[in-house]
């Protein structure tokens, strides 16, 4: 597994614990009390550094190579039960954004959301998480479709943004987002939103539009990247980390903004050290949402849809 600097501790202290068991197993000597110390030693300074987490230190996170993608968490949570459908009806299919339909226990879902690749090739192969405008065309005509049969709709949000390639804007990539936010203030069936990775700027939005929003502990969501943004102000990217400080972009400060409803923990350590545990705390989010969510009608559901996303900022009349 990789580790970021701020992790160094934590690698360290692994490596002991796994060479003292290590030992262990290939001598008559017995090292179960050190190993149970290392290990105690080991959970404690995990602690100690998550709890104190800084933004950048969260973007970091978010964007760890070993973190679950769309596909993982869908995989896990449907099974087999998952049916991958394509295409815009117009242009092509998008392979940055997914979609189709699935179970999570006895209720179908339309899962939509953005997947990165996990090598070189399959992250050019889906564009690095960053849809096209038949990407947004795509998930729209999926929440459509699962508004046709009455489905509730699942987007998983996790991109550095909306494709920026001249292309991208020559077929109405900001049209297409606009439109999705339009469509989906009106969609008459339950929306979940969670993100659990990047989201940023409309290339989030343009699936983020939800009656409960949720996000993960170590995610961010803002309308411009830690790096941009230090690229703009002071003309450098050596200002990132005070930029992600300044943007507000974690889940704490979403939450404290009244910008989203629910954080969903991670496991110790992060997603990515325990995907299994990250899965399960999503999937149950996501029953716990709809529960909520379930017995509204199409109307009350677009209106407090509509009053959640009015009553959102500040502003003088």
């Amino acid at each position: 597994m990789e580790y970021l600097d701020f992790e160094l501790p934590i690698k360290e202290l692994q490596e002991q614990y796994d060479k003292a068991c290590l030992i262990g197993e290939e001598s008559d000597v017995d090292v179960s009390n050190t190993c149970k110390q290392i290990e105690k030693k080991l959970v404690e300074t995990k602690k100690e550094i998550y709890k104190n987490l800084t933004p950048w230190q969260r973007v970091q996170l978010s964007r760890h190579p070993d973190r679950p993608y769309t596909m993982d968490y869908i995989k896990a949570i449907c099974g087999d039960s998952f049916l991958e459908l394509h295409g815009d009806r117009g242009f092509k299919d998008d392979k940055a954004m997914v979609g189709g339909l699935g179970k999570l226990g006895d209720q179908s879902f339309m899962f939509i959301g953005q997947q990165k690749g996990y090598n070189t090739k399959t992250r050019q192969y889906r564009n690095f998480g960053m849809a096209n405008p038949e990407g947004y065309r795509k998930a729209l005509r999926l929440m459509k479709s699962a508004e046709k049969f009455g489905i509730p709709v699942v987007t998983l949000i996790d991109t550095p943004g909306a494709y920026p390639g001249l292309e991208a804007e020559e077929r109405g990539q900001g049209e297409a987002i606009a439109r999705n936010i339009l469509e989906m203030t009106k969609l008459e069936v339950p929306i979940i939103v969670v993100i659990i990775g990047e989201g940023a700027s409309g290339g989030a939005l343009g699936i983020g539009v939800g009656d409960q929003v949720l996000m993960m502990e170590n995610t961010w969501y803002s309308v411009i990247s830690p790096e941009s943004c230090s690229s703009i102000l002071w003309r450098s990217w050596e200002f990132k980390e005070q930029a992600a400080e300044a943007l507000k972009l974690t889940a704490t400060d979403m939450k404290k903004l009244k910008l989203i409803d629910h954080i969903i923990k991670e496991p110790l350590g992060g997603a990515h050290s325990d995907k299994k545990g990250a899965y399960i705390a999503v999937a149950k989010a996501i029953e716990k949402a709809y529960d909520e969510l379930k017995n509204l009608s199409p109307t009350d559901l677009v209106e407090k849809r509509m009053d959640k996303y009015s009553k959102m900022g500040e502003y003088k009349s």
